[in-house]
């Protein structure tokens, strides 16, 4: 049921001979304020209705295979998806730092089976690409997340695409139903991508946010900046900024140099910030600490280096900050799916 857009079910309800108002009813039973956990939960139906429902479909297609809780509140869990194939969702609680008695809960859902990218510090980019993720696959995900926190009386705050794959390479199945069916403004939905400028400014009018994720390698390692073709992804970027009248935030994963060459790290990193893509740009950095995986040896850089590559963008106009780690504990965080 949560795969059906509403005119498939209302297709469905027609030819069964159902009246109109049966799929404001399942609509309710699947995403009001008190969700039910099956179709067996769905007292507002009558029982014969169920009894069809349990015979021809389900609530969903995925399963949960398995669930940790990490010491923060994050919250991983593994997928099983009809054909057996694996994939990780992340629900993230956050304090608002609006009201000291409200947290933000952030859902950070998958596009695809493993990712063709190759980004080498990256669990998923290490698996690599099985398939994409159809639109009620990746649907389902924040739906069940959000079904969940209704039924406690809490809600879905945000939705991160962040998970496994590269959303842009499947973006037609990443919809907008998230935003019309579970109520979460375009505003809180981001997508990341590993910067792939014509999807970008093809998208551009679609785009609800936008992350751009680059990974900045040790100096004796080929930095993954010069493999964007900054020159046509800076374009992009502007003509997005442009369209939306939106900030754009630039995601980097500092990586320790293998030598004494900090400096150097640090130059070769603002060459090609300022110089080549944020210049002028509608912009925020936000630096995510490298995350232990098993296919990468390499280690973060540490925190003081981060904090004064912080303090360099500063002076030179661009905001930024590192991003708090969270559900490392449990194989949760950026890069860890």
């Amino acid at each position: 049921l949560y795969g059906l857009r509403d005119e498939q079910l209302e297709a469905v309800l027609k030819d069964w001979g159902q009246p109109k108002f049966r799929l404001k009813q399942i609509r309710d039973c699947l995403y009001g304020d008190a969700p039910a956990g099956d179709i067996d939960a769905m007292h507002t139906l009558p029982k014969a209705l169920r009894a069809r429902l349990r015979e021809h479909a389900t609530l969903g297609e995925l399963g949960v295979e398995f669930e940790q809780q990490s010491k923060d509140g994050t919250q991983k869990r593994l997928w099983r998806c009809h054909d057996g194939s694996l994939i990780e969702s992340v629900l993230m609680p956050y304090d608002d730092r609006r009201s000291a008695a409200c947290i933000s809960r952030t859902a950070c859902i998958s596009s695809q089976v493993g990712c063709a990218m190759g980004c080498t510090f990256c669990a998923t980019g290490q698996m690599g690409f099985r398939r994409d993720l159809s639109e009620a696959e990746i649907f389902e995900q924040a739906a069940r997340f959000s079904s969940e926190l209704r039924a406690r009386g809490e809600r879905l705050s945000n939705v991160v695409f962040m998970g496994m794959g590269e959303p842009f390479r499947n973006y037609d199945a990443v919809s907008r139903r998230i935003m019309d069916e579970l109520g979460i403004g375009a505003r809180h939905v981001t997508v990341s991508t590993v910067g792939l400028a014509p999807q970008i400014r093809r998208r551009s009018p679609e785009i609800p946010r936008d992350c751009i994720g680059n990974g900045l390698m040790s100096p004796n390692q080929r930095p993954r900046g010069r493999a964007l073709r900054c020159s046509l992804l800076r374009c992009a970027c502007h003509y997005y900024v442009e369209r939306s009248g939106r900030r754009l935030t630039f995601e980097w994963a500092p990586i320790a140099a293998r030598s004494d060459a900090v400096a150097f790290l640090l130059c070769s990193c603002l060459r090609t910030l300022l110089g080549k893509l944020l210049r002028g740009l509608k912009c925020h950095v936000n630096l995510i600490p490298l995350n232990p995986t098993q296919g990468f040896d390499g280690a973060p850089a540490s925190l003081p280096d981060a904090r004064e590559f912080v303090e360099v963008l500063g002076r030179s106009g661009i905001p930024a900050t590192v991003r708090v780690r969270r559900g490392i504990d449990i194989d949760a965080g950026c890069g860890q799916l």
